[in-house]
């Protein structure tokens, strides 16, 4: 993702203040890519002191978010703590052991310590271990972690693991989103899909502490970039395509004022492909939800599986080709929206909410007050915001 220089060399040097080695780290949310234009009625707020990160967030001052991944928890955290023992809630006194046990075993696997100052500016890091980030990024187990790689974040420190496994979660993000559009969409119900499963079964989305309009600010305010992480999938898949003239203009992906039609063929042997194409762990979810729907005999479902019985290890980008089954998920137009729908709540619900609960040990209670309240606050701003929009 394209941002400017100045700030990505603060960026960068933030992770340089950290002697504990991160393999594989990235920066996102509003602090990094801006998400509305709302404006404050009091004075700039100042989260940094750094002139690049001022420029780029004008008045509307937050805090950074940043996701680190580290190849050995509990060694990550031993060096952290005797560096920054400031930056974790007394949960810290029990020592490394501990703490990589709470992160690695509850929630979705990520041990965040928000509001810390790191080279002068504010920010939140969370940390996670390599294996269950790519976990999550080739199966979607819980969708934590691959939901934030599906929308624009900058990537600051590489891995090339990493990087494979984000390849087959984009296309997985894509797919999903194909199955749940009809035949003809443009790119804001494209990418407002696919920024939209995430938030899907999120606890902040069902409480007053996230604004509303969230998923259709991050898309109207980034819709160049999601075409540098979708437009060159889009063109590799056999079965969708841009039948828009604007993009006949060889720089019709900088402008942000065009919106492409995209068309996409609703065979059900070319859409039972994409669900034998989904992430293994979310696939079993589908076919399971679908056995009950269809009634299928539990003998029939398992001859069944192990006829879709995986040949090739997670994360591999092996196309295989889908059977009976999926053929009649794909073929379900009526109700796949709906059916798909409740999967993504129920993979992304119970991992959000205990990540939530989890946050108040790590964070400990002042900084978990101060970060529901700005939740809270731009839930506010948000329905403030729709409120005028219909008046």
């Amino acid at each position: 993702m394209l941002i400017n220089n100045e700030f990505k060399e603060a960026l960068r040097q933030i992770l340089w203040q950290f002697r504990a080695p991160i393999r594989y780290a990235f920066a996102y949310g509003s602090g990094v890519f801006p998400q509305g234009s709302s404006k404050s009625s009091g004075p700039p707020v100042r989260t940094s002191n750094n002139p690049a990160i001022l420029a780029a967030q004008g008045s509307e001052g937050k805090m950074i978010d940043f996701i680190f991944g580290v190849s050995y928890t509990q060694h990550w955290h031993s060096l952290n703590l005797q560096q920054h023992r400031n930056h974790y809630s007394a949960l810290g006194y029990l020592g490394s052991a501990v703490t990589s046990r709470v992160q690695d075993h509850w929630g979705a696997g990520v041990y965040f310590n928000p509001y810390v100052t790191v080279n002068g500016t504010l920010i939140k890091y969370g940390v996670v271990n390599l294996d269950t980030m790519c976990r999550d990024l080739s199966e979607w187990d819980t969708l934590y972690l691959a939901g934030r790689l599906q929308k624009p974040v900058k990537i600051l420190r590489d891995d090339p693991r990493v990087r494979l496994a984000n390849q087959v979660n984009l296309l997985s993000a894509l797919r999903t989103a194909l199955l749940l559009l009809p035949s003809t969409f443009t790119e804001q119900q494209l990418y407002g899909t696919i920024a939209g499963i995430s938030y899907m079964g999120d606890l902040r989305m069902s409480l007053p502490a996230e604004n509303p309009n969230k998923v259709s600010n991050i898309v109207k305010n980034q819709l160049s970039n999601f075409r540098r992480l979708y437009a060159p999938l889009v063109e590799n898949l056999p079965n969708v395509s841009f039948q828009d003239p604007r993009c006949s203009n060889p720089h019709w992906a900088d402008d942000p004022k065009t919106d492409a039609r995209l068309e996409q063929d609703m065979d059900p042997i070319r859409r039972g492909n994409m669900v034998r194409r989904l992430p293994r762990s979310f696939r079993a979810k589908i076919y399971s939800h679908y056995q009950r729907k269809f009634k299928i005999p539990d003998q029939e479902f398992g001859v069944m599986m192990e006829a879709l019985r995986d040949e090739c290890p997670a994360g591999s980008i092996k196309r295989r080709q889908g059977g009976e089954l999926d053929q009649r998920i794909a073929n379900d137009l009526d109700g796949l929206r709906k059916e798909m729908g409740v999967v993504i709540k129920r993979t992304i619900s119970w991992p959000s909410t205990s990540q939530a609960i989890k946050g108040v040990l790590t964070a400990g209670l002042g900084r978990t007050r101060r970060y529901v309240g700005e939740k809270m606050g731009r839930w506010a701003e948000g329905g403030r915001g729709r409120g005028q929009g219909q008046g």
